[in-house]
């Protein structure tokens, strides 16, 4: 494989969008990898971007070309996942490629890059502290909080010994020294 691939996985408000977003400050080298969605752009969401938006139909025709890495039907008819094509896009650059995905994709990502990849399980510290922690956002139903708690402790036993480490969220600038310091370890190795 031409490069090196970091891979943050982490139940929904456990802080794994904002370690990546301080590792891309720290690293020009890096690049977040976009990936695809089979949902329409929510609000200002533009192609290519956030996401690369593609029918259900179409997603369905990429993979049966093998076209992704990983994929997942997290809904009928609504798919997650990342092109070999955006992969040998950033790769071509001489980029180290960072992801933020879900339990699930991360697993798939780390069985698929092996020892090119690191793969990081940010947990918080407690199901209650992520509870806080999703209701501080204020951006959810109690409904969407309820599924979110439920899939995080799924997510979470699901994980269990599938990642390289597991970097527990409960003081963030501490949080942000360990992933600086997993990071640095890999890319030397």
């Amino acid at each position: 494989m031409p490069g090196k691939v970091i891979i943050f996985s982490a139940p929904s408000g456990a802080g794994k969008s904002t370690v990546v977003n301080h590792l891309l400050g720290l690293h020009p080298e890096f690049e977040f990898s976009v990936s695809a969605t089979s949902r329409p752009p929510r609000g200002q969401e533009r192609d290519g971007v956030e996401y690369y938006f593609i029918d259900a139909e179409r997603f369905r025709a990429l993979i049966a070309e093998d076209a992704f890495v990983e994929y997942e039907e997290v809904y009928r008819d609504r798919f997650y996942g990342t092109l070999k094509s955006e992969v040998d896009r950033i790769w071509a650059k001489g980029h180290v490629i960072i992801f933020d995905v879900d339990v699930k994709g991360g697993v798939s990502l780390k069985k698929y890059f092996g020892e090119a990849a690191l793969s990081v399980l940010i947990v918080p510290p407690s199901l209650e502290v992520l509870e806080k922690r999703l209701r501080g956002r204020g951006t959810d139903s109690e409904e969407a909080i309820r599924e979110r708690l439920a899939k995080a402790a799924w997510e979470l036993d699901f994980a269990a010994g599938k990642f390289d480490c597991d970097l527990v969220n409960d003081k963030l600038e501490d949080t942000l020294a360990q992933a600086e310091a997993l990071v640095d370890a890999f890319l030397c190795a």
